[in-house]
């Protein structure tokens, strides 16, 4: 008898996370229309979520960020700001409130007293967020890969971290593996988790929906104001 009750207990603790999957399993799709895409594009800001979506075993982010040419004033893409823009600029348009886990400026990648040389300022690695880019205007250099010294994580109470792109650690990126590419209108890049990223030599602007599964680190239900109906 004690061993029927135990191998129940048993069956019924594996069977629970099934079963809690199948009641939040969604039953319709979404569709986001150019037109809602551009009018989220049309927002102040950098980057902005349009929506994030339950997907059963995760959520789902889309969003369209945009970043103008390389040290224009105010155009949310220069330089060393616009690598890691997004993450510090794209709060109010996203939305919600947020949870880094850590206080702003708390200490995060690789510590080092040396001098940094031959890296790139402005980068920016999402601790737990993959991304993936399609670029649909504009082009620019995008640098990728290395390791962020001196880094500085993003907000506990940052309103990014719930809608956007989760914790973040930004700062300089050094590295033999950092790779620099020019992207334009079409590409496709897939950026994992952890793996630093940002923006240089930005011509005139770059435009580039974003696409972002996320292991339940992005909330579910939220929709950008500019288009709630």
């Amino acid at each position: 008898m004690k061993r029927t009750i135990l191998n129940a207990a048993a069956v019924a603790m594996a069977l629970a996370p099934a079963v809690g999957l199948a009641q939040s399993k969604p039953t319709s799709a979404t569709y986001i229309t150019d037109e809602e895409v551009k009018a989220v594009n049309a927002l102040p800001g950098v980057d902005r979520t349009i929506k994030v979506v339950d997907i059963g075993p995760e959520n789902y982010a889309v969003g369209v960020i945009h970043r103008g040419a390389t040290g224009a004033r105010g155009a949310g893409g220069g330089g060393a700001a616009a690598a890691g823009g997004g993450a510090a600029r794209g709060g109010a348009a996203a939305g919600g409130a947020g949870r880094g886990g850590a206080q702003q400026g708390e200490p995060c990648g690789e510590q080092s007293t040396a001098p940094t040389t031959g890296g790139t300022p402005g980068m920016i690695a999402h601790d737990q967020q993959t991304e993936g880019y399609l670029i649909i205007s504009g082009s620019g250099t995008l640098v990728t890969g290395g390791k962020i010294v001196n880094g500085r994580k993003s907000a506990a109470d940052a309103e990014v971290t719930k809608v956007l792109n989760g914790p973040s650690c930004s700062g300089t990126s050094v590295g033999g593996d950092m790779v620099k590419k020019v992207v334009k209108t079409g590409d496709i890049i897939i950026i994992p988790a952890g793996v630093p990223h940002g923006w240089t030599d930005i011509g005139d602007h770059v435009d580039y929906l974003s696409f972002r599964p996320s292991a339940r680190v992005l909330e579910a239900g939220y929709t950008n104001p500019a288009i709630k109906k």
